[in-house]
């Protein structure tokens, strides 16, 4: 394989976004696709194979023009732009970061950054009912409050409704102390967290007075009819397949559905089935029901985050295969057993 020597000009007050700090993302870059990389007044010099070259200009340009366009690159950014420049989607990059579905109160654009992302953002203006699949960090739940905001900006509904299972993870809580509210509060604090960044604080409280935004544990919802609103489940693999009946079946005339969960990270009692798994094996030949599945390439929290997640799954599908293969031979033994 032949090596080649390209230049690729970057315009000065960009150069330190797309290298990053102390030339991070450039050596970062430079380990992955094993290329030398020079940079020097906003010119930098490849020297490589030549089709790694192609990726690394591929990615350069991509990171490049997101910072063109005022984003402050980060290391998802040159991660996601890396893994791209191995598929034919690495154009799409640029495609995905134009999708603005908000801004959050301090005027930052809130908008897919990953493929899969963008397909679940599509399939929510698409659908009537969507379900968000994925491991944590995938921003399951921050866009879909992004689309329930804007569409409540936009008079599309009248009301937004916030709700999940109130159950401990994996720990007894006791009697905690306060009011009705105050006890149930502290299962809720992610979305309100999303809102008071989204919205601000002033305008949810606002709001909320009003009744046109509630936040409120799965078991209220029983027995309500919910019209002309867009509402969101979060933490549905915590549901059980009463409760997630219960929650289908309350929805009215011009709503529109987000459940999200991480069907690996369940909270029942042992044995228990989620919600969430009968509902997307029951609901999946109806046409008005999206599913969409986030994968640990969506993760868009610290790149740590994505790491631990794609370690747990390799230990999972190492262990289902040993189980897989131990129980093959206990039976073996067993009828072995008793033939004896």
């Amino acid at each position: 394989m032949s090596v080649v020597e390209t230049i690729i000009d970057i315009p000065i007050e960009h150069e330190r976004n797309v290298c990053g700090q102390f030339d991070q993302y450039l050596k970062k870059i430079e380990r992955t696709l094993r290329v030398t990389i020079v940079a020097r007044d906003g010119a930098i010099k490849l020297i490589g194979p030549d089709g790694m070259i192609r990726k690394a200009k591929s990615v350069f340009n991509n990171l490049a023009e997101l910072s063109k366009r005022g984003n402050e690159i980060t290391e998802q950014n040159v991660d996601y732009a890396l893994s791209l420049s191995f598929t034919d989607s690495d154009h799409e990059l640029l495609e995905i970061d134009r999708d603005i579905i908000c801004r959050t109160i301090a005027g930052k654009p809130v908008k897919p950054k990953t493929l899969g992302q963008k397909q679940y953002v599509d399939s929510i203006r698409k659908k009537m009912i969507v379900f968000g699949v994925g491991p944590a960090g995938t921003g399951k739940t921050y866009l879909a409050m992004a689309m329930a905001i804007q569409a409540f900006k936009n008079n599309e509904v009248s009301r937004i409704i916030l709700t999940r299972p109130a159950i401990e993870a994996g720990e007894k809580l006791g009697f905690l102390p306060g009011d009705l509210q105050s006890k149930i509060d502290p299962y809720l604090r992610p979305l309100y967290d999303a809102l008071y960044q989204i919205m601000g604080a002033e305008s949810f409280l606002h709001n909320s007075e009003k009744g046109l935004i509630e936040v409120a544990p799965l078991a209220y919802m029983r027995g309500r009819t919910l019209d002309n609103a867009y509402i969101i489940l979060d933490e549905a693999q915590n549901t059980t397949p009463a409760q997630m009946k219960m929650f289908l079946t309350r929805i009215g005339f011009g709503s529109k559905v987000v459940i999200t969960g991480d069907q690996t990270q369940k909270d029942l009692p042992g044995g228990a089935a989620s919600g969430l798994d009968v509902a997307m094996r029951v609901l999946q030949k109806i046409d008005d029901i999206g599913f969409c599945r986030l994968t640990s390439e969506d993760v868009v929290r610290h790149p740590l985050v994505q790491k631990i997640v794609q370690a747990y799954d390799a230990y999972e599908k190492k262990e289902e295969h040993k189980d897989g293969r131990e129980r093959p031979d206990r039976d073996r033994r067993r009828h072995t057993r008793q033939r004896r």
